[in-house]
């Protein structure tokens, strides 16, 4: 039972209803109104992230890994996720176009509904970072207020901001999905990087270059980003 007074109890009662005053000595509890949601009230619970942390042997932060579509997101994503397992650290990967099979299936790809895709995700990620995990979120987020809305969510330095600096010539090159053909053809409205712009980002913690012709492999890609999370003591062996 939650409360900030002090609660006797009859144990010869064993009713409810026998005991019509047994709430009036517990303290009122002060809700507040969050967004559209009104009467909430944040519960703490004594297991917090510094135990959650200690258990997992790392720090719970969130790895965001932005760039054009075609960048190799999604593919360092895995690397690092898989590089870290290997290492006996526990991950979860957040990708945009999973999360829109479920979570976000009720959004399209209009201005406002991109903004909420990307906030949705910063407060998924930061949830698991609160779990003690390394959350990796591999999606496109073009717009730097958007980012900087999700970096804020969480605590100073636990938001790695990781920019695949691939130039659009060399991600439509590859053009996995098809998707620049399409926007090409004017068959895709408001695609990042053709008709919608990428802001790429100003003060990332981490930025890896790709030029036609030298681009890293996955696991180089996955090593630079592991050697930040050391360097930073997010790991602990």
């Amino acid at each position: 039972m939650s409360g900030t007074g002090t609660l006797k109890w009859d144990a010869h009662l064993d009713d409810m209803s026998m005991q019509p005053n047994i709430f009036k000595c517990i303290d009122k509890l002060v809700t507040s109104t969050v967004g559209k949601s009104t009467n909430v009230l944040w519960h703490d619970c004594p297991i917090g992230q510094f135990e959650r942390q200690e258990l997992l042997n790392q720090k719970g932060c969130v790895v965001w890994i932005t760039g054009l579509s075609g960048s190799g997101k999604s593919t360092l994503a895995c690397a690092l996720s898989r590089e870290l397992h290997s290492r006996g650290h526990l991950t979860y990967i957040l990708d945009g176009d999973n999360l829109r099979h479920g979570l976000n299936r009720d959004l399209c790809f209009e201005a406002k509904d991109r903004a909420e895709n990307i906030r949705r995700v910063g407060e998924v990620a930061k949830l698991f970072a609160d779990a003690g995990l390394i959350c990796i979120a591999s999606l496109i987020s073009p717009y730097r207020s958007e980012r900087s809305a999700c970096r804020k969510l969480l605590h100073n330095s636990t938001f790695i901001e990781v920019f695949l600096n691939v130039p659009l010539e060399v991600c439509e090159a590859r053009d996995p999905k098809g998707l620049y053909k399409l926007a090409r053809a004017g068959k895709i409205k408001g695609f990042t990087g053709i008709d919608d712009p990428y802001e790429a980002p100003s003060d990332c913690e981490i930025v890896i270059q790709c030029k036609a012709g030298d681009c890293a492999t996955p696991k180089s890609m996955a090593d630079q980003v592991v050697s930040y999370l050391e360097a930073n003591e997010f790991l602990q062996e």
